[in-house]
């Protein structure tokens, strides 16, 4: 056998992989930078928003004792509340997922309980719409235009 002056030698390929692996260990690593996660728009939460949330409540609750003691459904109260929805929440879903949430609320607490117009469900829709007429004239007085 003749050997060939010219002819390279030959890596195994043991060597040959340990030689790249310490090669790439030794250029600089490149981050990619993944794309930032999608920002979901802030909400701010307006100042009255406790008292918004309660009446809600309360617009549930009168809706469902209502209905109960008069015999026939009065859409009125149901109206109202998405006329507030659509005035306060415009844009904000996560503010309006909880005035909904509040109102359903208040409409199935009496659903649970009441069953029939007692002289306690008329009392009850008395005071939660006494109490409605004041949330509303104090979130007016103090944060209207």
């Amino acid at each position: 056998m003749s050997a060939d002056i010219n002819a390279r030698p030959r890596l195994s390929t043991a060597v040959a992989v340990a030689l790249l692996v310490a090669l790439l260990g030794a250029l600089p690593v490149v981050a990619q930078e993944a794309p930032p996660p999608p920002v979901e728009p802030q909400e701010k939460p307006a100042p009255y928003d406790s008292q918004l949330i309660r009446l809600s409540e309360v617009i549930g609750a009168v809706q469902y004792l209502r209905n109960l003691c008069s015999g026939s459904s009065e859409p009125e109260w149901r109206r109202q509340m998405e006329k507030l929805l659509e005035t306060e929440t415009a844009g904000e879903p996560k503010r309006r997922e909880r005035m909904v949430a509040a109102y359903n609320r208040g409409y199935r607490s009496f659903a649970s309980v009441y069953t029939t117009c007692t002289p306690s469900a008329v009392t009850a829709a008395e005071r939660y719409r006494a109490e409605g007429a004041t949330l509303a004239t104090e979130i007016a007085t103090r944060y209207g235009n």
